[in-house]
């Protein structure tokens, strides 16, 4: 043979899920949809099958001894992906029930086949295979090794017909089973959920898929009114491609910050592609600097996405920010969900960025977002947040987060949970205090691979933003000769 063949990859109408399938379902593969109860198999199996089924690629959909059609239908009527114009035109459902409880596998078999023969499907799918297994009773007349067989044989029958076969059924773990179903498979798709304190979080794992690379890991899944959808885990890419356009994205190219003053404390601007951290106890300035970052962008033809996760919209929008929300110019992430995690969040940024062209993010703060975030994703926030943050700057956005600390006296820190080597550039801000009044101050920290101030500088905020004062060196006498700091 010399010349390879093309395999079809079929779309499976599922968001997110061709992404880890390495682009789509190989045509006449062989797949088991596996997991706990409950974990949304059987929906995500109708959400395929509603999506590529048509009348000229037929879809027959097997019930052992699970639910009943009819019932399985009316929940699943729900989800707009179901047409009901497909049903009995382009889709078959066929209960099994009846043939297996008489105790004959042979017969049950035989009856998929013939099914299978008659319709010519170009997709099959046997639900709650499993039950067959569960339904034998210890010391009757099947015995464990007929039911392996009968497994064995249905997996051997869905691989040799023309069709993109699908079992559906309960597992525990993948890996504690023997069954020479998982052999077989051409692909495997995990599904599980875990529950901790009161937070429930579903995910997806691509176990085995032949012939194409696919997403390792498991990654976050929702079942919604919409139906199933997956946010796959970001991952690095250190391909020269992506190398090469991270430095095409920040290049020589410096974005404005929208304060006077503070440009050219970071050497002209912060570079393009960059990502800034601004660190300070509560109330220093860091929302407010976050918002004459969005306008300034804005008044530069750049739009920008915010995701706020402490201050509710209204106090958020109720300054400069919220004509220019409504205007179209500045989106806002939806951070009120249940039990978030960072992949969820990725994706709605990444879908609103691409939709306004945007050039700036915002979050504010990471403090906020870490307790906004499930347990389950808590555990796992800095090496989350990195390949969040390497994601979107290497799409070339510029972000800026924002992170409140407790200002302390006797250390220095830039984040309460060790996230500054995330930034390319640090703001800190603090408090000090001057002949008896408490005084904003702030100073440029870090900026990489660029000359910047090392001036700490006082500032206000007034009506008008941020106003950028004198350096502490002009204070030089006050107060025996330095200003007092007070802890």
């Amino acid at each position: 043979m010399t010349e390879k063949v093309s395999i079809r990859r079929l779309k499976t109408g599922v968001p997110g899920l061709d992404n880890l399938l390495g682009g789509g379902l190989p045509e006449f593969s062989f797949n088991l949809i596996a997991g706990t109860p409950g974990t949304g198999k059987t929906t995500l199996a109708h959400q395929i099958m509603f999506s590529l089924a048509a009348p000229h690629y037929r879809a027959l959909f097997f019930t052992v001894l699970g639910e009943p059609a009819l019932k399985m239908l009316r929940y699943q009527q729900q989800f707009p992906f179901f047409d009901i114009a497909k049903v009995n035109e382009s889709i078959r459902f066929v209960n099994l029930s009846t043939d297996l409880l008489q105790g004959d596998f042979d017969r049950v078999l035989s009856r998929i086949a013939e099914e299978v023969k008659d319709y010519a499907p170009s997709l099959v799918f046997v639900d709650s295979f499993r039950s067959v297994v569960q339904s034998a009773k210890p010391g009757g007349e099947q015995s464990v090794s007929d039911l392996q067989r009968f497994i064995q044989q249905l997996g051997m029958q869905m691989t040799s017909w023309q069709a993109t076969t699908f079992l559906i059924g309960e597992y525990l773990m993948p890996e504690s089973e023997s069954s020479p179903v998982f052999t077989v498979a051409d692909g495997i798709l995990w599904l599980s959920q875990n529950l901790h304190r009161n937070s429930m979080v579903r995910k997806i794992q691509v176990v085995k898929i032949r012939g194409q690379a696919q997403a390792p890991g498991l990654h976050t899944f929702r079942i919604s009114d919409k139906g199933v959808q997956v946010f796959p885990r970001a991952i690095i890419k250190q391909d020269a491609a992506v190398e090469s356009a991270i430095k095409a994205a920040t290049g020589e190219k410096r974005v404005s910050m929208g304060i006077a003053g503070l440009d050219d404390m970071l050497g002209g601007g912060l570079p393009a592609g960059y990502s800034l951290l601004v660190v300070g106890p509560s109330g220093s300035g860091k929302t407010i600097l976050a918002t004459e970052f969005l306008a300034e962008g804005v008044r530069r033809g750049e739009p920008g996405v915010i995701a706020a996760f402490e201050k509710s919209p209204s106090q958020l929008l109720g300054n400069k920010l919220y004509p220019l929300v409504k205007a179209g110019h500045i989106g806002v992430i939806d951070t009120h969900s249940l039990d978030l995690s960072i992949d969820q969040t990725l994706h709605d940024l990444i879908e609103m960025i691409t939709r306004m062209q945007a050039k700036r993010v915002v979050i504010d703060s990471l403090s906020g977002f870490e307790l906004a975030l499930a347990p389950q994703f808590s555990e796992d926030f800095r090496g989350s947040l990195y390949r969040m943050i390497a994601e979107l700057t290497g799409m070339g956005m510029t972000i800026l987060m924002t992170s409140e600390l407790e200002d302390r006296y006797t250390d220095l820190r830039f984040s309460p949970f060790g996230s500054a080597f995330l930034a390319d550039a640090i703001i800190v801000q603090r408090y000090i205090e001057i002949e008896g009044r408490f005084n904003r101050a702030f100073s440029v920290v870090k900026v990489r691979g660029s000359e910047h101030s090392k001036d700490i500088r006082l500032f206000d905020i007034t009506d008008d933003g941020i106003i950028i004062g004198e350096t502490l060196s002009a204070y030089t006498g006050i107060m025996s000769g330095r200003p007092t700091i007070s802890s």
